[in-house]
């Protein structure tokens, strides 16, 4: 996948993560919860834009960060 105008990033501050799988239900194609019982992206990169920004704005910690991938412009928080 080449890093197209619609691509975007998902990152998830593990250290943050408080587990409440809002952001996995939210976008469940890009966000998993892994045996640790926190968050992590699925792929390295999505196009899915208003998944992802949703489950980024629900996570009550902060955790997760969504930024355009040929940029590098964050969208969310």
């Amino acid at each position: 996948m080449s890093a197209g105008a619609g691509e975007l990033t998902v990152a998830v501050d593990r250290t943050r993560c408080a587990g409440t799988a809002l952001c996995t239900a939210s976008a469940p194609a890009d966000l998993e919860l892994g045996p640790d019982g926190r968050a992590r992206p699925v792929r390295g990169r999505t196009d899915a834009l208003d998944a992802v920004v949703e489950a980024a704005e629900l996570c009550p910690m902060e955790a997760i960060t969504v930024h355009r991938a040929a940029t590098g412009e964050q969208l969310a928080p």
